[in-house]
This record gives C-alpha cells, sequence and structure tokens, in this order.
C-alpha cells in the first residue's frame, strides 16, 4: 500500500470529523461516561481491526480513548488508515 501525501490525508480527513494528523499518524479521542464505557468501546473495536488486518494504537485514560493511526511498514499514512478511521467512527456510532 502506498503513502499518501500530507495534502491527500489533509483533504480526506475533511470527511473524517475530530480526526487529525500529526505528523504521519491521525488521532481521534473519545469521551465515555466511565472507564467501563471506554473498554466496552475498546472490545467493539477488536474484531474488524482484526478482520482488516491494521490495527491502531490505543490509549485508554479512565473515561478516554485516543486512537491513532500509522501505517508503519509504510513509513506514514495510508489509505488503511482512512479506512481504519471512518471504521472506528462507525463503532462509536453504532452503525457497525
Amino acid at each position: 500500500m502506498s503513502k499518501l501525501t500530507h495534502a491527500d490525508v489533509d483533504a480526506r480527513l475533511a470527511g473524517l470529523p475530530g480526526w487529525t494528523r500529526e505528523g504521519d499518524a491521525i488521532h481521534k479521542q473519545y469521551t465515555f461516561a466511565g472507564f467501563p464505557e471506554a473498554v466496552a468501546f475498546v472490545s467493539r473495536l477488536v474484531p474488524g481491526v482484526e478482520a482488516a488486518d491494521h490495527h491502531p494504537d490505543l490509549t485508554i485514560n479512565y473515561r478516554t480513548v485516543l486512537v491513532a493511526y500509522s501505517t508503519h511498514s509504510a513509513g506514514g499514512l495510508t489509505e488503511k488508515d482512512l479506512a481504519g478511521a471512518r471504521f472506528v467512527d462507525e463503532v462509536h456510532a453504532g452503525t457497525a
């Protein structure tokens, strides 16, 4: 999978509210009512990211979850990362 340019990533992020680019990664923070809800959200991500064989970096901090994507093997961002971001948003919205 080929690496996207920063301009390509920035243009695509316009359709992914809340996601931002920082260097060679994109990330978004989700906030929940409490720790159990945050962990449950991460658990709901597992089947889809396993099926895609593309795993985000996840940080759980009490009631927030930071999700970050980068394709390390490509040395930056690829279409896989943007697809992952869309999937995470769908899980959060309850549509995946």
